[in-house]
């Protein structure tokens, strides 16, 4: 369409009668035509929602751009979240969605103390156990760098089902050892309860319920699972004072002299306490886990190596490596301290490796844990956006 705003004079061939008539009826076939084609409704598009980055955060963000934030979208993705019936079943006995494994009281985890997952182990509908423990929601619209233990799923992949957030929504309705059931069936059940098309509506522009959208909207709402409201925020941002125990912890985090934390789990300079990348730490001296980051990239290099999880609110995401084999923190920091293993495959980052780690004393221990626990955030665990809506659409 031209941006000339001019009066255009009547084809030179046509007296201006004809050409009026012509005008006419031109407007009358684009009046119809819109009448045909155009929403039949008059639905209001969607709300944008922009996430707000908290101080010293990243500023590149992980959204793709088929999947914009939208208010609308988040509080249909917090309803499925949910909402047990994401499995596609009504028996109670049946139900099952991603809160039933991620809990927001431990940072979208299941935690140690799950009712129904003893030491943290979980299993699907089937009760067949999953592969590897939990990894917790929490800042991933901050990952550029692959999801899962391995990095299975990853932006750049060329393949249209192993990409994001959205894909793992899939994955987790349709594999054995989580919900284990059937997009379709999963699809129609959503379209049959009074109050979610009018959502799909709202957030996507049609009351037709399709998985992809369902997919949409629950990745939308894991976005916006943020923290970044600890003790040590607070201290970064000069609200707070650290004692002497987190301080020295936190030299100890962020000097190779010390606990040489900081390579692989940031925080001097990267609050995400993650790089998303992903090493063989040195746990392991025999390699035979088929789902390792070897099995993504095929490089030897990558024998044994798994994603570094964030340590934001790690101290409630116990049980801890992919295999879930320590319970507890102080297990965790004995293994760096004492317990690492030399093997072909260990990252030049494990500088300590050929001692066994970095020979903490009790104290330095004591001192590092302290700190650790300044990354407690307990806003993000309470946080009513995050949390089970008190009732969902059919009940309103």
């Amino acid at each position: 369409m031209s941006n000339d705003k001019r009066q255009k004079p009547v084809h030179p061939l046509l007296p201006p009668l004809a050409g009026g008539f012509i005008l006419l009826a031109g407007l009358m076939l684009l009046f119809t035509t819109c009448q045909k084609h155009g929403p039949v409704d008059n639905v209001p598009a969607p709300t944008p929602y922009r996430i707000e980055i908290p101080y010293g955060f990243p500023t590149k963000l992980n959204i793709p751009v088929d999947n914009p934030m939208t208010v609308e979208g988040i509080e249909l993705g917090r309803y499925l979240f949910y909402d047990g019936r994401l499995s596609g079943r009504t028996h109670p006995d049946s139900l099952m969605t991603c809160a039933s494994c991620h809990r927001q009281e431990r940072s979208f985890e299941a935690g140690v103390d799950h009712p129904d997952f003893p030491g943290g182990f979980p299993h699907g509908i089937t009760g067949k156990p999953t592969h590897h423990v939990m990894l917790p929601m929490i800042n991933l619209v901050w990952n550029q760098n692959g999801y899962g233990w391995s990095g299975f799923l990853y932006p750049d992949n060329p393949s249209e089902y192993f990409r994001n957030i959205e894909d793992f929504v899939r994955l987790a309705v349709e594999a054995p050892d989580e919900i284990s059931g059937d997009t379709t069936r999963t699809r129609d059940l959503i379209q049959s309860i009074p109050g979610y098309p009018e959502l799909f509506k709202k957030a996507f522009g049609s009351d037709k319920v399709t998985f992809r959208n369902i997919e949409k909207a629950i990745a939308q709402f894991v976005r916006t699972l943020i923290s970044a409201n600890s003790k040590f925020d607070k201290y970064m941002r000069g609200e707070v004072q650290l004692n002497q125990s987190e301080l020295n912890g936190y030299v100890l985090f962020t000097t190779e002299e010390g606990a040489d934390c900081f390579h692989c789990h940031g925080g001097f300079g990267n609050p995400l306490f993650t790089t998303h990348l992903f090493y063989n730490n040195g746990k392991d001296t025999v390699f035979t886990d088929p789902m390792d980051r070897f099995q993504v990239t095929g490089d030897p290099a990558d024998h044994g190596a798994y994603k570094v999880t964030t340590l934001r609110n790690i101290e409630l995401q116990g049980p801890y490596m992919h295999d879930g084999r320590f319970a507890t923190l102080e297990e965790v920091i004995d293994l760096y301290s004492h317990n690492l293993k030399q093997s072909p495959y260990v990252s030049p980052l494990m500088h300590h490796v050929n001692d066994g780690g970095i020979q903490l004393t009790a104290g330095e221990k004591q001192d590092l844990l302290s700190f650790i626990k300044t990354l407690r955030d307990d806003d993000f665990l309470t946080n009513p956006a995050f949390a089970k809506p008190q009732s969902f659409p059919d009940e309103k």
